[in-house]
């Protein structure tokens, strides 16, 4: 059994990819910013540590990691329209856990992106759409570069929809939304995955299992 840290473990994503990876022998272990948030938790399966992404140093971090077996990224910083936030937390967030799994002696390391990131932005963008798109950019760029044992997923457009359990997986696919539950089917998976190590891949919805989707894209 794997104790998995899961970063920004109160999320929509998250608290949907706790029952997975407990039902695939894991343990999950939200690291939230609030207390009141443990009950709603444990109920979920996972085990409940408080961190700060935002006030927090990556010693901080690596402390909460203490035990884990991998880290998987899962922060965003809201739909609220800070764009301070898309700083502190997707980037600074993702570049704290990074430093916090070296010190914890953690290589495995998951991360949630978002489609399209690495594409030119029009001059007209929103200051707080430039902000976020720059901010998982550059946060990718860094866990590519970190010597751990990375993956990346960008999916598409999230909606609350049920998972419908079916999926495109690749290096490249036209945007497309995709339910927050399948997305975190598919974090469980490639977290499963030797293969999957050193692999970046976009994500919606599609018409292949999740366990099959991964399978052909290890072996693309």
């Amino acid at each position: 059994m794997s104790h998995i840290a899961v970063v920004g473990g109160h999320g929509n994503v998250a608290r949907h990819l706790h029952p997975i990876l407990v039902a695939a022998g894991h343990t999950p272990v939200a690291l939230v910013r609030k207390d009141s948030y443990r009950a709603e938790l444990e109920a979920l399966g996972a085990e409940v540590r408080l961190l700060d992404i935002e006030a927090d140093d990556a010693a901080g971090f690596a402390t909460a990691f203490e035990g884990c077996d991998a880290v998987v990224f899962a922060a965003g910083g809201g739909a609220d329209g800070n764009v301070e936030r898309k700083r502190t937390v997707d980037l600074e967030g993702s570049l704290k856990s990074i430093e916090g799994a070296r010190q914890a002696g953690i290589t495995r390391f998951v991360q949630l992106s978002a489609i399209g990131v690495d594409d030119a932005l029009p001059d007209d963008t929103a200051e707080v759409w430039k902000a976020y798109v720059e901010a998982k950019r550059d946060a990718d760029v860094a866990l590519r570069d970190s010597g751990l044992d990375w993956t990346i997923i960008r999916p598409g457009a999230l909606t609350d929809d049920d998972a419908l359990g079916r999926v495109q997986l690749a290096e490249h696919v036209t945007r497309g939304s995709i339910p927050r539950a399948d997305v975190a089917a598919v974090l469980a998976a490639v977290l499963d995955s030797e293969a999957a190590v050193g692999r970046q891949w976009e994500l919606v919805s599609g018409d292949t299992p999740v366990d099959d989707a991964v399978a052909l894209a290890v072996t693309g």
